[in-house]
């Protein structure tokens, strides 16, 4: 793509590493460095990526990430991913200035709690929100891209990329995962302003 189109962005929303026999054996390393070969803007946290526990997350991304993470929802004070990751990430494209975060979906009863430690799980609709108002409003971004782990929408109304979409503010587009549903075309949402947001 990037051979025919100048102007791309390669994101990753959650999971790099999930449990296959390479996970087992190297505990994400392999994952880390292609990804960072192949030049990955930005990638955001899934609850796979603790399997190995944080302290593996941590070393993986301080040893060979070349890519940043970006979340705002986690609070890692006190943690080995204190200093691991970034809330948003700026990228200039064809002109535009566009504003990446992310959110993670909440660990407890899904990740065992000595695999996350002390992270503390943040609301993501508000973090999200007063993220990509921060990036639109102070950092005069043209779009805000939210690479989202909390799944497409469910049956209950626990949070996912819809409730996001609905209830956010200057969030352009939603980029989700956990959920594995392929979607044949974009959603799109109206959000609490009134602005289409666009999920896939």
């Amino acid at each position: 793509i990037r051979g025919s189109e100048e102007n791309v962005l390669l994101l990753d929303a959650g999971d790099m590493f999930q449990g296959t026999p390479y996970f087992n054996l190297y505990k994400g390393e392999p994952e880390i460095r292609a990804m960072s070969m192949m030049g990955y803007d930005a990638g955001t946290i899934g609850n796979h990526d603790y399997d190995a526990g944080i302290e593996n997350l941590a070393n993986q991304m301080s040893t060979h990430a070349k890519l940043p993470i970006v979340i705002c929802r986690y609070d890692f004070r006190g943690t080995p991913m204190e200093h691991k990751y970034q809330p948003y990430k700026l990228i200039k494209k064809g002109g535009l200035t566009i504003g990446i975060t992310g959110v993670g979906i909440e660990m407890k009863g899904l990740v065992a709690d000595g695999l996350y430690g002390t992270t503390q799980y943040l609301d993501p609709v508000k973090l999200a929100t007063e993220t990509a108002s921060y990036l639109k409003d102070r950092k005069r971004c043209d779009m805000v891209i939210c690479l989202s782990h909390l799944g497409d929408k469910y049956d209950d109304d626990k949070v996912s990329d819809e409730i996001l979409a609905r209830r956010s503010r200057n969030i352009d587009l939603i980029i989700g995962a956990h959920t594995h549903r392929f979607f044949d075309k974009p959603r799109i949402y109206d959000n609490e302003a009134g602005e289409k947001v666009i999920v896939n």
